[in-house]
């Protein structure tokens, strides 16, 4: 089994195991809509030949996880207070955590963008990634706002998982940006991105 089914696998034992008696079943629905369209584009763009190396798929697969088990709990509920208490926060984290791994698609971008020479000079192939997690971060909570505001309160509320904190939303962009400043960092450590290379493939994995 290649490392995507392998992910695939276990993305679709972590959903049907959480789809089991959800906190707030509009909130599931709405929190696994955003999951769904991922994992869908991810087989579509495979089966269209665009695959990634398995380290980037892994990257990508930890936003599915963690946002699947939001769904179940909504955000502000999944049981994160272990970590609450170390740190002596005032508010669950855990979506501070979930939007950082939003950044972590930064890896696969600048991979995409390197390994079909899209982009051959670094400076745009390190900011391009970021400026594109930081742009994909602004839309989601604008739709977060709308859902917000023509759903249900309580369930406005939970799918927004603001938890009274009146920066929520910059907090959250800002993490998913750190995310992808991490992720494109990481690709230039581990690959180096040479200009004057030429066009290569990219491992199916």
């Amino acid at each position: 089994m290649s490392p995507f089914r392998a992910l695939l696998a276990t993305y679709a034992v972590v959903f049907l195991a959480l789809a089991i008696n959800p906190v707030e079943r509009d909130t599931w629905f709405a929190e696994n809509l955003t999951v769904w369209i991922i994992v869908g584009t991810l087989v579509a763009l495979r089966r269209r030949g665009v695959t990634f190396t398995p380290l980037a798929y892994a990257l990508m697969f930890v936003l599915v996880i963690l946002h699947t088990i939001g769904g179940h709990y909504t955000f502000a509920r999944v049981p994160f207070g272990w970590v609450t208490d170390l740190f002596a926060f005032q508010r669950n984290h855990y979506d501070r955590i979930a939007h950082f791994s939003v950044g972590l698609y930064a890896f696969a971008i600048a991979e995409h963008l390197d390994t079909r020479r899209l982009v051959t000079h670094r400076a745009l192939l390190a900011l391009c990634p970021v400026a594109f997690i930081a742009a994909v971060a602004a839309l989601y909570e604008i739709i977060e706002w709308i859902y917000a505001v023509l759903s249900d309160p309580a369930a406005g509320d939970a799918f927004l998982g603001s938890q009274g904190d009146t920066w929520d939303a910059q907090k959250d962009m800002l993490a998913d940006t750190l995310g992808a400043i991490a992720a494109t960092l990481l690709y230039f450590a581990l690959r180096r991105p040479d200009p004057s290379k030429s066009r290569a493939g990219v491992e199916r994995a």
